[in-house]
């Protein structure tokens, strides 16, 4: 199913908040609502997998999603870093002042476990850090914006908000949980390394009624930037993609996205490694 560029993006996008915020706002939560629809379309069938050098799993969701993405993302003219389109040599890379980082479909695993805990990850990335970012979540039709200028915003039932953009208020900023009786910390169900364990464990030290909450896909990150966690330690390999949409709504909504072993320092992007170094996400 081919998805056309809504000639209507503008006119939908252009008295609102958010598109104040960025100019490119309606395109990115466009370019992600059609690819959820592309990725939903897959999921509802027997879908086949495949497993790239690295065995991590592949569908037609991932590569139909990244199609979508790119054909919105082209209009911008910014240069796009996919993982679907991994292969763009860092010498080409290293001029770029900003570029789209995306994510087609992340949490692939959750895809095909059919858990619905799976997200289009598109952000904006400037000089090394995330700016501007999307991570909606099509199973769960939950919308997460993050401006690092204005600020995060969660929207439930996104899909079928006839009018998105005002639900981009006060009522819908992240956090949302401003006070809660117990230190959440984020855990993935699929990466608890021995790393992260022992991190797990200091905390518990230091906190009363520590709470072990996980999530999949960049959802994890989102945890924190709702207030429902305070903490995520990632003491596993992760990629660019995978984090920098998460990364700024987390930084958005007042958040950090930390280097483990410098914690001064923040994450960045566009290296010449696309893989993260061990990071924490904290409020």
């Amino acid at each position: 199913m081919k998805t056309k560029l809504s000639k209507n993006i503008f006119i939908r996008f252009a008295l609102s908040k958010i598109y104040v915020m960025n100019k490119y706002a309606g395109i990115v939560i466009e370019a992600a609502l059609e690819a959820g629809k592309e990725i939903l379309e897959i999921y509802k069938t027997d879908f086949n997998v495949e497993f790239k050098d690295d065995k991590s799993p592949l569908t037609m969701a991932d590569k139909n999603a990244n199609k979508v993405i790119i054909r919105f993302l082209k209009t911008t003219g910014i240069p796009v870093l996919s993982e679907e389109g991994r292969n763009i040599p860092y010498n080409e890379r290293k001029n770029w002042t900003q570029l789209w980082i995306v994510d087609p479909l992340d949490g692939t695993k959750e895809f095909v476990k059919k858990n619905g805990e799976f997200t289009v990850n598109i952000a904006l990335v400037k000089d090394g850090s995330p700016v501007f970012g999307v991570v909606y979540a099509p199973f769960l039709d939950i919308l997460y914006v993050g401006d690092v200028k204005e600020g995060a915003y969660k929207v439930e039932k996104a899909s079928e908000n006839p009018d998105l953009m005002k639900a981009l208020n006060a009522d819908n900023k992240l956090p949302i949980i401003q006070k809660k009786d117990y230190y959440g910390i984020v855990a993935s169900r699929s990466h608890l390394t021995k790393e992260t364990e022992n991190f797990i464990k200091k905390l518990e030290q230091e906190h009363n009624n520590v709470k072990i909450v996980s999530k999949g896909s960049s959802l994890k990150l989102c945890m924190v930037a709702e207030g429902e966690a305070d903490i995520y330690p990632r003491f596993a390999p992760t990629s660019e993609w995978d984090t920098a949409a998460g990364h700024a709504v987390v930084v958005a909504s007042g958040g950090k996205v930390v280097k483990a072993e410098t914690p001064e320092k923040n994450v960045v992007y566009n290296k010449i490694n696309i893989l993260n170094p061990w990071f924490i996400v904290k409020r």
